[in-house]
């Protein structure tokens, strides 16, 4: 896990030199468009997104600015090394079939932005819960900041279609064929982004103890998640509730802190207190119910901070040695699918060159990906089934494209063979 790479000045943000060289990047594209095709339609579609990256960099990177600067982060870094790698990989085989690689660049650029902010979407109404803030601005401000997560493949799948319907009516290309071209490295960048996913920490697996199972530092997802839902232990001890509805602690972890203190897997809990080193005043508060219990302890996690647990038997009072060594061991979900989408790709792209009609690659991989996503989700542990399907989100989804995949395919069947581009196959 790796997830801060760097951290930029938040000088260089605002009205500052990164717009600056926004601007002269901006003028410079526009200077090369008009040169290459005329004033059109086309470069003037260009227009909004500029602006758009404009608008981020003037006044939403400030905002996500911390004491250090803006930090870059690794997940960020992969998705952009995911957005690299395939259009390069699209503008390379559309160059074998006699498209003009600018095209294939301007349909990327297309699909780029509302692929973010579809994934974005899908994710912040899968997790709300994680974005309300006080106020309206901050609730705001936690919704865009993806530079630390939170981005979900499906909702950039669906948002990054819409982008290339649109680019696609606009220049009167033929849509099939265009999909096929773009579904390699649709894969391919799925199985970049998800590198930065495990630099993250996101998408994590359950526990498991493979000898390949891999585990996540205290400030992790995986650690949070596997602390809330009471598989790991949080400054030596797990909470649950009794019959009559009271918060007790159910485990101790044996030979933590907690162990040596007068306390019992049982015991009522009627408060928790805490003093933070450097703290003059010591603070504590009821706690009647486990979330909140789980909730208090987590965000103390500095060393030597005094903590302490009152029950009907007294109060126990230890000193914090600081975060916890890390999650549980877990299946390293982001590497398989990362594998996942590497084999996608190359079975793609050697698939290509035999297919008959416009729109086989593209059916292949909506009947591939969701199967193996519906597979993955049983491994996965961050998210939670819905309650009248009992299965995931993402589990759903690939349900439903997996009905459309099906009557895509009962279209090909009955198509005519022919392709748009045809690829020349290998060896002839």
């Amino acid at each position: 896990m790796l997830r801060t790479l760097f951290n930029i000045p938040s000088e260089y943000f605002g009205f500052g030199p990164l717009l600056a060289v926004w601007a002269v990047f901006s003028v410079g594209l526009f200077i090369w468009l008009v040169r290459r095709q005329g004033f059109s339609e086309d470069t003037r579609g260009y227009l909004p997104l500029v602006l758009l990256v404009g608008g981020v960099i003037w006044f939403l990177l400030p905002l996500l600015c911390e004491e250090e600067g803006l930090a870059v982060r690794g997940y960020g870094v992969m998705l952009m090394l995911a957005v690299v790698a395939s259009a390069l990989l699209a503008a390379w085989r559309g160059r074998k079939l006699g498209i003009d690689p600018d095209l294939i660049f301007s349909l990327v650029f297309w699909m780029i932005i509302p692929g973010i902010v579809g994934a974005r979407l899908f994710y912040i109404q899968e997790y709300w819960d994680e974005f309300r803030r006080e106020t309206l601005w901050q609730t705001l401000v936690a919704t865009v900041n993806v530079s630390q997560g939170g981005l979900v493949v499906y909702g950039s799948m669906i948002g990054g279609a819409l982008g290339l319907i649109v680019f696609v009516r606009r220049h009167k290309l033929p849509l099939l064929a265009i999909c096929d071209l773009m579904a390699p490295s649709l894969m391919l960048g799925m199985a970049i982004g998800r590198i930065g996913c495990l630099a993250n920490g996101c998408c994590f697996g359950g526990a498991c103890d493979l000898p390949w199972a891999i585990t996540f530092p205290a400030d992790s997802p995986a650690y949070r998640h596997q602390v809330h839902h009471g598989e790991a232990f949080v400054h030596g001890l797990k909470f649950s509730q009794d019959a009559e509805g009271n918060l007790v602690i159910g485990e101790i972890e044996p030979d933590s802190p907690a162990s040596r203190q007068a306390l019992a897997a049982g015991d009522r809990v009627l408060d928790i207190g805490w003093q933070r080193p450097g703290e003059e005043n010591m603070q504590g508060k009821p706690v009647g119910s486990v979330d909140e219990a789980r909730r208090i302890l987590l965000n103390l996690d500095q060393a030597d901070t005094v903590l302490w647990i009152t029950t009907p038997g007294g109060t126990a009072r230890w000193v914090s040695a600081g975060p916890a060594a890390g999650s549980l061991r877990v299946h390293p979900t982001q590497i398989y699918s990362a594998v996942n989408g590497l084999v996608a790709c190359l079975f793609l792209l050697a698939y290509a060159p035999w297919s008959r009609r416009d729109g086989e690659v593209t059916a292949l991989v909506c009947t591939i990906y969701p199967v193996s996503r519906f597979l993955m989700e049983f491994i996965r542990d961050d998210e939670g089934l819905g309650t009248w399907t009992k299965m995931t989100i993402s589990q759903t989804v690939s349900l439903g494209i997996l009905v459309v995949a099906s009557a895509l395919w009962v279209y090909l069947r009955r198509a005519p063979p022919g392709k748009a581009f045809p690829l020349p196959r290998q060896g002839r």
